[in-house]
């Protein structure tokens, strides 16, 4: 790296000052900075088993408060992949022991859209499309923290985005259920 760019170690120590914040899995096949083609130091990154954002996770809500209020992030991508094991393993019935807990709202989010879901026959395509549901919903949580909402409030420019990454194409699919404003929410 310092034989392409002397100064690059410099600069990174220099400042963090990233416009972005992903919540991402944990999948170590889905790299963030890769995917979207930044240095380190321009996207701030959390990640966790099938990418939630619950609120009660006091680890997900300080990394959300320190993007909103001290890093001033102006975009938020919450990003699942397609072929999530979290995702998986939240609804095919095994016990696994205290990540079962922590996949509960992603059982939630099966119930609540059971009839859509249900109608679809291939197993790998409802999958893939409780991940989508899944990414939609966690959108859903991050822009109604009181975070987001206060920074809304004091006119701070900030969007949250819903994304599925693919790792069959290494393409990204915008689910289009991104939020700007209180307004944009409520339609959510």
């Amino acid at each position: 790296m310092i034989q392409m760019d002397p100064g690059f170690f410099k600069r990174l120590e220099g400042q963090q000052a990233p416009e972005y914040l992903w919540i991402g899995c944990s999948d170590s096949r889905v790299p963030a900075n890769e995917i979207v083609g930044l240095d380190p130091g321009e996207l701030f990154v959390h990640r966790n088993v099938a990418n939630l954002a619950p609120p009660q996770d006091a680890n997900y809500l300080s990394v959300l408060q320190f993007a909103v209020d001290v890093l001033r992030v102006r975009h938020i991508m919450v990003v699942g992949h397609y072929g999530c094991g979290g995702v998986r393993a939240a609804v095919d019935g095994k016990r696994r022991g205290l990540v079962d807990h922590w996949l509960h709202p992603i059982r939630e989010v099966r119930q609540d859209y059971r009839h859509e879901l249900d109608a679809i026959s291939d197993d790998n395509q409802r999958l893939d499309r409780l991940c989508e549901l899944n990414v939609i919903r966690q959108v859903r949580n991050v822009a109604s923290d009181v975070f987001v909402a206060e920074a809304w409030a004091r006119g701070q420019k900030i969007s949250v985005h819903g994304w599925v990454y693919s790792l069959g194409n290494g393409l990204i699919n915008d689910l289009e259920c991104s939020v700007q404003s209180q307004a944009d929410l409520d339609a959510l």
